[in-house]
């Protein structure tokens, strides 16, 4: 271990700005844990169907509040796109090299995950698992690859996007719900508008920090506090769920499509995390801690596309001893079943590490040639480290 460490240390080139990374692995993780703590399972009649403790315990509210962490995501996604979109620029490089590359990165470890439940599908059907369980179990899969789908679009946009002030697409947010609550009092489908404008904000907020450089410390607690507060009253007076995640059953979601609140949620969130990059590089000196981080965003999409498939494993695996097991199959509500899950948190981990095993390389596959971005070279060099290789 202190080896790797050692490795890894060295491996890192010196200008690279490790706070960014952990901001980036802080989101991927929020959002593992998150969807662990607030997604059920339950065994009912022979079948599977899907849930939330959020359903029956609200008061687990704050839970979303701390896991809900898709706006810094898009915050480092942002930054980093711009930056290699000049990058790529710099060099005459085109838009559609730069973009494909993007792309391929982002995708490639999609194709894993489509090729593997589509088969498992199949297999669950023909043995004769019911339909609904299945149903369950792939929207558990697949519906976090709508954020995947989000972000490769506002990616291919990023030379728009890269002159664009955040406070448009925050406009456009404020008024599509204006329209969807107050003039048409229904959805009706302009609320889907909000799902490009609304991601759009962190990653335009990314652009303008790579673009103009880092805000003033005055600006960053205007974006935690600010939100914060725009947040609160639009929950206490306005009537926006507390929730930050979509509760089942609820009549109104606050992630899909994206409201006003998430979004100024998410700019609460920018904020604390651009406060955070000095005290972030300050602990990732140590090259312990570092290492963890960089091997974290080495197996970030590996991570986030397997680990609904992990927690699956599990709770089908616990099946096998023919009665429920509190946590992973009995209703979650109450506090039984959190201790419970919690309990469970390390076995998902196992199950994870399996996947990781099983699937990194989609992720981590080198490019043939020996040139390419700056950002790949650093990679490939890391990667280098964490094998072994000298």
């Amino acid at each position: 271990m202190h080896e790797l460490i050692r490795r890894i240390e060295a491996a890192t080139p010196p200008n690279r700005d490790r706070a960014v990374d952990a901001l980036r692995a802080f989101a991927i993780l929020g959002v593992v844990l998150g969807h662990w703590l607030v997604t059920a399972l339950v065994a009912d009649s022979g079948t599977l169907r899907a849930t939330s403790p959020l359903s029956y315990m609200p008061q687990l509210t704050p839970v979303s509040w701390l896991f809900q962490t898709l706006a810094v995501f898009f915050l480092v996604g942002g930054k980093l796109g711009a930056a290699g979109y000049a990058s790529a620029h710099a060099r005459g490089e085109s838009y559609g090299k730069w973009l494909g590359a993007r792309m391929a990165r982002l995708f490639r470890p999609v194709a894993a995950v489509l090729v593997v439940w589509a088969v498992v599908a199949g297999a669950l059907l023909v043995s004769g698992a019911g339909v609904e369980t299945v149903r369950a179990l792939l929207k558990l899969v697949l519906s976090p690859l709508w954020f995947l789908l989000v972000f490769a679009a506002l990616t291919a946009a990023t030379p728009l996007l890269v002159r664009l002030n955040p406070l448009w697409p925050i406009t456009v947010v404020l008024h599509v719900d204006l329209l969807r609550f107050g003039v048409l009092r229904s959805d009706n489908g302009v609320g889907w508008v909000n799902v490009a404008a609304g991601w759009a904000v962190p990653y335009c907020l990314g652009a303008l920090w790579t673009r103009d450089g880092l805000p003033r410390p005055a600006i960053r607690w205007t974006l935690l506090l600010g939100g914060a507060a725009v947040t609160a009253v639009l929950v206490a007076v306005a009537g926006y769920p507390a929730s930050m995640v979509g509760v089942p059953g609820a009549e109104v979601s606050n992630l899909n499509p994206p409201t006003l609140a998430a979004v100024t949620f998410g700019l609460a969130q920018c904020g604390a995390a651009l406060l955070l990059l000095e005290p972030l590089r300050r602990v990732l000196r140590r090259p312990a801690v570092w290492a963890a981080v960089a091997l974290v965003n080495l197996s970030a999409m590996t991570v986030f596309l397997w680990h609904q498939t992990a927690m699956m494993a599990v709770t089908a695996s616990g099946l096998l001893t023919g009665d429920p097991l509190p946590g992973l199959h009995t209703v979650p509500d109450g506090a039984g079943w959190v201790f419970a899950r919690l309990a469970w948190l390390p076995v998902f981990v196992l199950a994870l590490l399996a996947c990781w095993a099983a699937f990194r390389t989609y992720e981590q596959r080198q490019r043939a040639s020996r040139g390419g971005p700056r950002v790949v070279r650093e990679q490939r060099t890391l990667r280098t480290a964490v094998k072994g290789r000298p």
